[in-house]
């Protein structure tokens, strides 16, 4: 199965990240995820966060630096994940497309379902986290 490129932002407001919850009718739905989406033919993995960061958030997104990335097949797609460590430019983060969003503490992550390419990720936040590093 071809692999889908597929962007994502860790957003941090001192020591909470943001998450987004999918709206029910979507694959996945009402799993909790990052802020992101499928990078467009031709163009950059930045080039695409900032892009849906502004449609799904309307926020304008300063991308820093790559976090981790994760491969992961579902059933119906496999999809390569590069999480950004990304700033709020300008504006605060709106739902345009999730039915949910919480800033939350890497410690707190349990208590949410998560897409299951997102698992990896929450493991490499809190070990961050325990360690104080903030990666």
């Amino acid at each position: 199965m071809k692999e889908t490129q597929v962007v994502a932002a860790l957003i941090r407001r001192g020591d909470k990240f943001l998450i987004c919850r999918r709206p029910p009718d979507k694959k996945r739905g009402l799993l909790w995820e990052f802020v992101g989406g499928k990078v467009e033919a031709g163009e950059t993995a930045e080039a695409a966060l900032v892009r849906e960061c502004e449609e799904e958030m309307g926020i304008k997104v300063r991308v820093e630096k790559p976090f981790c990335t994760v491969v992961h097949e579902y059933p119906d797609l496999t999809v390569r994940l590069t999480l950004f460590t990304c700033s709020i430019e300008e504006g605060e983060p709106k739902m345009l497309e999730h039915v949910d969003m919480r800033w939350i503490r890497p410690d707190e992550a349990d208590a949410f379902e998560f897409c299951p390419a997102d698992l990896p990720i929450i493991r490499k936040l809190k070990s961050s986290a325990l360690a104080g590093n903030n990666a």
